[in-house]
């Protein structure tokens, strides 16, 4: 994962190339990017709330949604496990799910910035094709 500094000069020059775009363009590239940009709080609440990986889904993230869901899902069914070692299984799949998820959490400002930062750079690679 990229750090701060990085996405920052990224996003800065994504919006000095957005300024080299002319007028129309402009007006059309922002009304289509406002549809693909993602809003960090809505990730970050997605992710607090649904641990299950709902969060990743909102970012398009099909194979990982699909793993936290599945991990979560085991986890879960190992709770009611007679078994010792199987509850025991289940509890460590569920905290280390939870520890992936809150380190995201903490991280949710620089992922979404990052996200939107390579959906900006696609649609602005349209624009100058």
């Amino acid at each position: 994962m990229k750090n701060q500094e990085e996405i920052e000069k990224e996003e800065n020059n994504l919006r000095n190339k957005i300024q080299e775009l002319s007028s129309d363009n402009k007006k059309i590239f922002y009304s289509r990017i406002e549809k693909e940009i993602k809003d960090p709080d809505t990730y970050a609440v997605l992710n607090w709330l649904f641990i299950a990986g709902i969060h990743h889904f909102y970012l398009k993230k099909w194979l990982n949604g699909t793993i936290n869901i599945v991990v979560f899902s085991i986890g879960i069914l190992l709770l009611f496990a007679d078994n010792d070692i199987l509850f025991g299984i289940g509890i460590g799949m569920l905290l280390s799910l939870f520890i992936v998820e809150l380190i995201q959490l903490f991280k949710s400002q620089l992922i979404l910035q990052d996200y939107n930062n390579q959906v900006t750079k696609k649609m602005l690679s349209e624009f100058q094709a």
